[in-house]
């Protein structure tokens, strides 16, 4: 199975965990656009654009400052691209209502001929949601009908549903994506956040999780026997930490995708050490090169 590559796109999230370089900083759209083409020529697969809102002053110092709004983000991507896939990484299910989903990432959807995957979250910044309005216990329920919902209304012109939170019909929703099986990536930390990808999604990518987090979740039987029996097979898309150097370590980077590999890795959302616009690509290009020599 190929091993598919996508990135965390710089610029539009500032993780003081990972000592982000100056030129990210005072990055602008053009540099995005610029990195987004050269993932393209490489053949990644995509390109990712994460969501918050407000991050409280307090948190800052974990989460980061620095949240491009992804729709208005991946638009511009989507325009400057052409077959590259745009992933919302991920966008918070609690924030939003599905048709409200639906409509902004639909459009997107047809207006890049069907670029888009759905990166969600169940979220966990409570603050931010009590600064939005929206209730904080009981998210998870809330967001796995999200997801039904929005599963049943993903290129439906006129969409019906009836769950446990959501329920609607008599309206018209257009655009609503195209008519066209819609992948939905299940982002997250926990054993929960997988049994959600399991049991609703097409794929679990998991951030802050290493090597040795993530065997013995995968390593439980219950987990394999789960997704032994899905109907589909369930892509497992997995973040390297700390970032990886492909031009200047490449045994390293090549240790660390076999371990990957080896857990059962169908993808690598990426980051890079790098110091300059010029480096990330000459970083992109290292691993393309790198993966397709193993």
């Amino acid at each position: 199975m190929k091993l598919r590559l996508g990135i965390v796109t710089p610029v539009v999230h500032i993780n003081p965990r990972f000592d982000p370089p100056s030129w990210e900083s005072t990055g602008t759209i053009d540099d995005v656009q610029a990195v987004a083409k050269a993932a393209e020529r490489f053949g990644y697969d995509w390109v990712a654009c994460s969501e918050h809102i407000a991050i409280p002053l307090s948190a800052t110092n974990v989460r980061g400052p620095r949240y491009w709004d992804p729709i208005t983000t991946l638009s511009f991507v989507a325009a400057s691209t052409e077959r590259i896939s745009l992933l919302s990484h991920v966008v918070v299910l609690g924030y939003h209502h599905p048709l409200e989903l639906v409509k902004r990432w639909g459009t997107l959807d047809v207006a890049s001929h069907g670029r888009v995957i759905l990166g969600v979250g169940v979220g966990s910044l409570q603050p931010e949601f009590d600064l939005l309005g929206h209730q904080f216990a009981g998210r998870g329920a809330r967001s796995d009908d999200a997801l039904r919902a929005i599963r049943a209304s993903w290129g439906v012109r006129e969409p019906v549903y009836s769950g446990s939170h959501f329920e609607y019909s008599g309206f018209v929703v257009d655009p609503c994506g195209l008519p066209r099986p819609l992948d939905i990536w299940v982002g997250g930390r926990t054993r929960r956040s997988l049994r959600r990808a399991i049991e609703l999604g097409d794929a679990w990518i998991p951030f802050r999780l290493k090597l040795e987090d993530l065997k013995p979740i995968l390593d439980d039987p219950k987990v394999k026997d789960a997704i032994a029996v899905r109907d589909r097979p369930l892509g497992l898309i997995f973040p390297p930490d700390p970032p990886l150097d492909p031009a200047g370590a490449p045994d390293e980077a090549a240790e660390v995708v076999r371990g990957f590999a080896e857990l059962g890795a169908t993808g690598l959302s990426l980051r890079f050490r790098h110091h300059s616009r010029t480096h990330y690509i000459e970083q992109l290009q290292a691993m393309h090169e790198l993966v397709a020599g193993l």
